[in-house]
């Protein structure tokens, strides 16, 4: 396979044709957030926080997904990109009505980080309805607290193609879009043994392990 020549913030690299704009930079220690982005796994670009700037483009591209090319200029983190991130950031945290304000491990929470990376504040975005769900903690191996979720999809994707479980899925549509296991079921026992990897992978603390006691 050839390679390509390109310029991301102002650096010259070298790199094959077909590796996406988020390996390059991480090739050139060049940090790009991404909440959706699973190592080795096909992107799905969900989450849009990887966004970037190519000049000549007439928006902005998520970099997980999208591959270099001859000449490309790149800006990872332009006022532009940064005031896209920071609205992106602003909408996720709109959904996402977990207490981050009173949970002990919010360091863990990769969206929390975000939001204190890029100093924003509480969502102005007015919801009529948030989303809502009581906490599912019937499986001993995995608590689920949909509350925190952000639909990111990084633990059905896990799950699925780490596991090779196909336990996780995406149920409804639109606001009312959330992860259901089967046709909305209770996660049983029966469907989830003790891997651990959804939970390794979510990023904001929606899948943690019980506390044993």
């Amino acid at each position: 396979m050839g390679k390509v020549n390109l310029v991301i913030d102002a650096a010259s690299i070298r790199v094959k044709k077909g590796t996406t704009i988020l390996e390059a930079a991480k090739a050139q220690g060049i940090k790009i957030p991404t909440l959706c982005y699973i190592k080795d796994q096909l992107p799905t670009g969900v989450c849009r926080v990887c966004v970037v700037e190519v000049e000549g483009s007439k928006t902005l591209v998520g970099s997980c997904h999208t591959p270099v090319s001859q000449g490309m200029v790149i800006h990872t983190r332009s006022p532009k990109v940064v005031a896209a991130r920071k609205v992106i950031v602003e909408l996720m945290l709109t959904g996402h009505t977990g207490d981050c304000v009173n949970d002990t491990n919010a360091e863990n929470c990769c969206l929390h980080n975000l939001a204190s990376d890029y100093q924003v504040g509480a969502p102005r975005f007015n919801v009529k309805a948030p989303r809502f769900y009581p906490i599912e903690e019937k499986n001993p191996y995995v608590v689920r607290n949909l509350s925190k979720c952000i639909l990111c999809r990084k633990c059905i994707k896990a799950c699925a193609n780490i596991a090779h479980n196909n336990v996780l899925s995406i149920g409804y549509r639109g606001f009312r879009s959330k992860v259901v296991t089967g046709y909305d079921e209770a996660l049983t026992t029966e469907l989830c043994r003790d891997c651990g990897i959804c939970i390794e992978h979510c990023p904001t603390g929606a899948l943690s392990k019980p506390i044993k006691v």
